[in-house]
């Protein structure tokens, strides 16, 4: 099993290479591509947040779109995955994080080995918490993966406590950013996603993802809004607009490098909705 330290080292060469290669790009200067050791992660190693790092770096500055969502009372929370190894939620509590989420499974080939600890460890410190599941619509279809997903932790019950699983849907750290798919055909792999998840557990799943991503790889189709929370990606001091078909975020990622263990991300509410959506 591949060691937390280990892990840590390939997330800071991956995000390193490309920040790099990014900043020799836009002086115009030659750079040496980074061999594909450095620069493509082992299955299984991507993490929520991963793609938006090295497409859109720690700091956003497409600032010339207004602000879509108003900033209103949110609740901290955090995203966790394998290469944090054991989490010391107790510290992420007394910081002032109240709900988080695990990376539970990838594709069909991974399934996080901490996630008992990160899942039950953030329950225990009095975290309402939930379990995402990292797409890779290039290796299977989306309702073989959403079965995957709810075996191997992602599942949902009316406890109160239980947020709904969550797609990471968003660049491809392992190849094609869209990851071979028309436009039409990532709506159709991420539809059956969706379906099957609600069909097993009852719950529509929240869509993490970023917007550029979301215009790129979808066309900016607009017909999960009405059912499906969004969870929206953006590393600045806004959430900036939002992907197509919604009008609000639920949560909003933003940041990578938090004061604490793991992506940092808040809820569009009090503790009270986070319960809310956790009741269903």
């Amino acid at each position: 099993m591949t060691s937390p330290e280990s892990l840590r080292r390939r997330r800071s060469r991956w995000s390193v290479a490309s920040a790099l290669t990014g900043l020799l790009l836009t002086l115009s200067i030659p750079a040496a591509v980074p061999s594909a050791a450095e620069s493509i992660p082992d299955r299984g190693d991507a993490y929520m947040g991963m793609g938006v790092l090295a497409h859109d770096g720690e700091a956003a500055t497409d600032d010339d779109a207004p602000v879509s969502v108003p900033r209103a009372t949110q609740t901290e929370g955090v995203d966790v995955a394998s290469y944090q190894g054991e989490v010391a939620w107790n510290t992420l509590w007394n910081s002032g994080v109240r709900w988080a989420y695990t990376k539970a499974a990838e594709g069909t080939y991974y399934s996080n080995p901490y996630f008992q600890q990160q899942y039950d460890g953030s329950n225990d410190a009095g975290m309402i918490r939930g379990a995402y599941h990292f797409a890779t619509p290039d290796t299977t279809g989306g309702a073989t993966q959403a079965d995957y997903f709810v075996d191997h932790g992602g599942g949902w019950s009316k406890d109160a406590k239980t947020l709904p699983g969550a797609l990471d849907i968003e660049w491809n750290p392992y190849g094609d950013a869209c990851y071979g798919k028309s436009k039409t055909g990532m709506v159709d792999w991420i539809r059956d996603f969706l379906d099957r998840y609600k069909d097993r557990t009852g719950r529509d799943a929240v869509i993490y993802t970023a917007t550029s991503w979301w215009a790129d790889c979808t066309g900016n189709y607009a017909g999960f809004g009405a059912t499906n929370p969004l969870w929206v990606a953006r590393y600045a001091s806004s959430a900036g607009t939002l992907p197509a078909g919604w009008s609000s975020y639920t949560m909003w990622q933003y940041t990578s490098s938090g004061p604490t263990v793991g992506d940092h991300d808040r809820f569009n509410g009090s503790v009270d909705k986070v319960k809310s959506l956790a009741t269903g």
